[in-house]
């Protein structure tokens, strides 16, 4: 007696076998070809360079940074300082016109809420973008008055280590310095009064 089970599959078994193994083959192609399709489509929403490159708004806390301290951050892929000042050297400021290449900020980078004698917002906070105006390297601080290389009657300030260009306490650039205009100040706020906003001019700005 022949063994039912024994019996080889016949062409029509064969065949029907091909076709479900062949739409099941399609079907799987069809489904990871969408997938790697989406892929770039997905990437699409991701932010563009142009986008990371001109930055968000960046939040900087204060209220540890001590009178005569100097912190940084960076917004748009640039240095920002950040200054605690004193009174004496906000008093000071105005003993400098005489010594600066543009005292009145006329010529310089700004909004328009710090182009005073003070170049901010408020007396005792200040903010820089810490490029030189010259060729963009990074002054350093020289806040102490007086100084065995610029001389006694140095009021405190920034030096750039590049070329020589000499700030005040304010970002005002002093006469016979290569950089011809005082270090530019970006768009900044106070969210609180310890905490700073660099890059929108008011905390509400963009808010809905």
């Amino acid at each position: 007696m022949t063994d039912v089970g024994a019996i080889a599959a016949g062409p029509d078994e064969l065949d029907e076998s091909r076709r479900k193994f062949l739409i099941y083959a399609t079907g799987g192609t069809a489904v990871i070809g969408v997938a790697l399709a989406a892929v770039p489509f997905v990437a699409s929403w991701e932010p563009s360079e142009r986008a990371k490159a001109l930055g968000a708004p960046v939040e900087v806390p204060i209220d540890s940074l001590k009178v005569g301290q100097l912190i940084t951050a960076t917004w748009r892929k640039q240095v920002i300082y950040i200054v605690r000042r004193s009174q004496e050297m906000v008093a000071t400021l105005g003993a400098n016109d005489s010594r600066l290449k543009d005292p009145q900020s006329n010529s310089s980078e700004q909004p328009a809420y710090a182009r005073n004698q003070m170049r901010s917002r408020r007396a005792d906070v200040l903010v820089l973008i810490g490029f030189c105006t010259h060729l963009g390297c990074l002054p350093k601080q020289k806040f102490q008055v007086g100084d065995a290389t610029l001389g006694a009657d140095w009021p405190g300030g920034f030096r750039c280590p590049c070329h020589g260009s000499r700030f005040d306490m304010a970002g005002r650039v002093f006469d016979g310095s290569p950089a011809s205009t005082n270090l530019r100040i970006p768009p900044y706020s106070f969210r609180a009064e310890n905490t700073l906003i660099i890059g929108l001019d008011s905390p509400t700005q963009g808010a809905a």
